[in-house]
């Protein structure tokens, strides 16, 4: 099965709020690089036809298309969920039959691999979640061919969708799909497990990882 993922964007100078003690006037270009190596490693894997970007970023549009990467203006400007909804439908109006993935936007040490693994369990459901690092959030939510996405991304969204049904995906080894970067603690983190070379460039000196 082949995928199209829908990442979401905020406008780069309100992304990654959380990140302001660590990163300083840096957060803006660390956003954009996490979507970077995220769209980057997303194009890579086998398991994904296209990936759809929503955002109303000029220069973050720009930088990620020339990835490779669609993309669709934020039209809603209703937030998180809508924004995914409404990324979703544009995927489904050019290819009804797409299975769809909405996939967060701060994935910099994503693995190519590891993100086929989560799209091939997540093919024996009709929809079906991973849960974070931090076992509350959610980092991808799969819709198969025929199903609605139903995002209900926030506070606590692994019990939010898992109460919509969707299924939990139990996986080990796919920590670079679980690890989504709020806080410099996150970063370290991420750094740790090795992030893409965007993340690298845009974080050089900012932590050191212990």
């Amino acid at each position: 099965m082949q995928w199209t993922l829908v990442i979401p964007l905020k406008p780069l100078v309100r992304a990654k709020s959380r990140l302001a003690p660590a990163a300083g006037g840096l957060r803006p270009g660390l956003a954009l690089a996490f979507a970077q190596d995220t769209v980057a490693a997303a194009r890579a894997c086998a398991a994904v036809n296209d990936v759809v970007v929503v955002t109303d970023d000029a220069r973050a549009g720009a930088e990620l298309a020339a990835l490779g990467a669609r993309i669709v203006p934020d039209t809603p400007r209703a937030g998180l969920n809508a924004a995914l909804a409404h990324g979703a439908a544009a995927v489904r109006a050019r290819r009804p039959a797409a299975p769809v993935a909405a996939l967060n936007a701060d994935l910099p040490a994503l693995r190519p691999a590891e993100l086929a693994r989560v799209l091939g369990a997540a093919t024996a459901f009709p929809r079906a979640f991973l849960p974070d690092a931090a076992g509350i959030g959610t980092t991808l939510l799969s819709a198969a061919p025929g199903a609605e996405l139903r995002p209900v991304f926030g506070a606590a969204s692994r019990a939010r969708h898992t109460a919509s049904g969707a299924a939990e995906l139990t996986l080990d080894g796919v920590d670079s799909v679980r690890q989504d970067v709020d806080t410099g603690d996150d970063l370290r983190t991420a750094l740790a497990l090795g992030v893409g070379a965007y993340t690298v460039r845009a974080a050089a000196g900012l932590l050191t990882v212990d």
